[in-house]
C-alpha cells in the first residue's frame, strides 16, 4: 500500500455493499488490506444514485486519517447480457435480440425494491414501461429513485411494454 500514501492510484475491486439510504458502502479488493469507503457523492459523481452488491469497481482511491477512501469512480462492470432473457409469460429474447433493440429515454415514474418492480415513462410516449428489479441487477444497479433519468431497451410483453434492459443516463451519454 506505500502507493497509496503518496497520493491516488486506481484499484479494481468488488462492491461489498452500498446503502443508498445511509448514503455510503464498501469496495473490497486483493491489492488493499482494508474496506474501502464509497460515500454515495462519488457514485453520484459518475452518474449512480446505487451499485448493487458484488458488481465489479474500478475507483481512485486516497489513504486518509481515516482509512482508505474512494474519491473517484473510473468505471463500473456490467455483467454480460445473458444469452436469453426471459420476461413475462412467453416472452424470451437472446443476448442479440436485445441489443438490435433501440435505446429509448425515459425517467422512472416509481420503483419499490421491496416488491421488486416498478415503472418508467417514456419521454413523448404515454404508456408506462414495467421495470422489474432483476433488469436493475443486470445493470449493476441496487435500486432507483423516482425521477432518476434513464435509457431503456424495450419489449412487448404479455401484459405490455417491459424493460429489458436499463442503463443509467449518464453512463448512455458515456457512450458505455
Amino acid at each position: 500500500m506505500s502507493e497509496l500514501e503518496e497520493g491516488q492510484t486506481v484499484v479494481e475491486g468488488r462492491v461489498k455493499w452500498f446503502d443508498p439510504l445511509r448514503g455510503f458502502g464498501f469496495v473490497v479488493s486483493d491489492v488493499v488490506s482494508q474496506d474501502i469507503l464509497l460515500h454515495a457523492n462519488v457514485l453520484r459523481n459518475f452518474g449512480q444514485s446505487t451499485v448493487a452488491d458484488g458488481t465489479g469497481i474500478s475507483v481512485r482511491v486516497q489513504k486518509t486519517d481515516r482509512g482508505v477512501q474512494a474519491v473517484e469512480v473510473v468505471g463500473i462492470a456490467k455483467p454480460e447480457l445473458p444469452s436469453i432473457i426471459r420476461g413475462e409469460g412467453e416472452l424470451t429474447l437472446d443476448a442479440e435480440t436485445v441489443e438490435a433493440l433501440p435505446m429509448e429515454p425515459a425517467r422512472i415514474k416509481w420503483f419499490d425494491r421491496a416488491k421488486g418492480f416498478g415503472f418508467a415513462n417514456v419521454f413523448g410516449k404515454p404508456d408506462d414501461v414495467f421495470v422489474h428489479v432483476e433488469v436493475l441487477r443486470a445493470a449493476g444497479l441496487a435500486d432507483i429513485a423516482p425521477g432518476e433519468a434513464v435509457v431503456l431497451r424495450i419489449a412487448d410483453g404479455k401484459r405490455g411494454r417491459m424493460a429489458v434492459q436499463l442503463m443509467a443516463w449518464d453512463e448512455a451519454v458515456r457512450g458505455a
